[in-house]
């Protein structure tokens, strides 16, 4: 098996909400997907939202029908393993790192005093975001919350410069 593969199989962050909140679909996809998952359409296309249904403890359960998105999807440090400019013990080990992150700040969701609405990662940050911007709001103030935004703006450095995306 593939380094490739292998980082792909420890990491899961494009099909667990993580790094991405969707999925977009081609319309020409919409039929044969439309049997393996809950899509939603959209004009001509569709897209469905993450954290994928099809995604197990193995990976994808739909991996030889995954829709072309998810097959042309290479995350920075996919590049970065296939193009040899990191080491694979070292991503397995940023990997393991931004897991123990998120798993603490959404510990710290939790104990926020209010439920943030979306199943995904992403759009829980976006969630946030949106009430950080809004005036007059006391939460952005409090010294938890503000504990809270320092943990996802250090998350976002590591994502940003590991995996190439960002949340702000």
């Amino acid at each position: 098996m593939s380094e490739s593969l292998n980082i792909c199989l420890s990491c899961g962050f494009c099909c667990d909400g993580s790094l991405i909140g969707f999925v977009e679909l081609g319309k020409e996809e919409l039929s044969r997907l439309r049997v393996l998952m809950e899509i939603e359409e959209f004009e001509k296309s569709g897209f469905f939202l993450l954290p994928c249904n099809n995604l197990g403890c193995d990976g994808c359960k739909i991996y030889p029908q995954r829709p072309r998105q998810c097959d042309n999807f290479k995350c920075g440090m996919l590049k970065s393993i296939e193009n040899k400019e990191l080491d694979f013990a070292l991503a397995i080990e940023t990997i393991n790192v931004v897991k123990q992150k998120r798993i603490a700040i959404e510990e710290k969701f939790e104990t926020l005093p209010f439920k943030l609405e979306s199943p995904s990662f992403y759009f829980k940050v976006l969630e946030l975001k949106k009430l950080l911007q809004q005036e007059n709001n006391e939460l952005s103030r409090s010294e938890h919350f503000l504990d809270l935004l320092s943990d996802l703006e250090e998350l976002n450095k590591l994502v940003s410069k590991s995996f190439g995306v960002s949340y702000f």
